[in-house]
């Protein structure tokens, strides 16, 4: 791509975990960047695989940080994954491995976790993990049940280093229950990126993903035929990119270097 198509994109889905912010810290820069995507009329929507909150609560944070947004602009792997198990499976009743937020995403879509006699296992980053949460999941799994997950992130960066993510949990049960992987909502599936683009009525030849890794934001985009835009703010290093089979469209620092570079 050319510099002439970065500046022709007019949609943007922003990551935000390593991308807008790291924990409770603003990228610097990333407010900036959000106010000239609105002065310039260029739509935006925040797409996070981060389920441990919804989206007032995302909104809430971005605010604190100086970023403006309302609820209406963010939309989580959590929030997709509830939208998933309720138009698309018959599954009402599930074992939930999530954040009390995450679950009552959940019931806000009509779904119930359960302890007794669920009809699928829905793994999600969960901050909360015990080992008995652990055990119960896997005696499922090994059971048969149907297995959903939000996202296949690893690691979550912070700004304390890197945690445990939904990814990494899902390694954990797959050697524990001879090899069980889950169906994941969020990014890269593409159906993630078409529900956010329905959101926003934007095209993929005019709309760009904005995030930090490669096998999950970059990947998404090129499934769905988007613009991939790296930043090297949160997880991939350049070291990590130099040795990646395939480049993004675009890479940048961080966005306040895309801000510059759109502007």
């Amino acid at each position: 791509m050319t510099q002439r198509s970065l500046t022709g994109l007019r949609y943007f889905l922003l990551d935000m975990d390593g991308t807008v912010y790291l924990g409770p810290n603003p990228i610097p820069g990333a407010a900036e960047f959000v106010q000239s995507l609105r002065k310039n009329g260029r739509r935006f929507l925040f797409l996070t695989n981060n389920p441990t909150s919804d989206a007032a609560r995302y909104a809430d944070k971005l605010c604190g940080m100086g970023i403006d947004a309302v609820p209406e602009e963010v939309l989580t792997a959590g929030a997709a994954t509830a939208d998933y198990l309720a138009n698309h499976t018959p599954y009402r009743r599930v074992y939930v491995l999530g954040t009390p937020c995450f679950e009552d995403e959940l019931r806000r879509a009509g779904i119930e976790p359960v302890e007794d006699d669920p009809e699928a296992v829905v793994l999600s980053f969960d901050t909360t993990l015990t080992y008995a949460k652990l055990k119960q999941a896997c005696l499922l799994l090994r059971s048969g049940l149907p297995y959903i997950a939000t996202n296949p992130d690893r690691v979550c960066p912070t700004e304390y280093g890197y945690i445990p993510d939904c990814g990494a949990m899902a390694a954990l049960i797959a050697e524990a229950t001879g090899g069980r992987t889950p169906l994941y909502i969020g990014k890269p599936a593409p159906e993630f990126a078409r529900m956010a683009m329905e959101r926003l009525g934007a095209d993929p030849a005019c709309t760009a993903m904005v995030g930090d890794r490669l096998y999950t934001d970059m990947e998404m985009a090129r499934r769905a035929a988007m613009a991939s835009i790296l930043v090297l703010s949160g997880e991939t290093t350049q070291e990590v990119l130099d040795c990646a089979d395939w480049r993004p469209d675009f890479v940048f620092p961080s966005v306040r270097e895309l801000r510059e570079a759109l502007d």
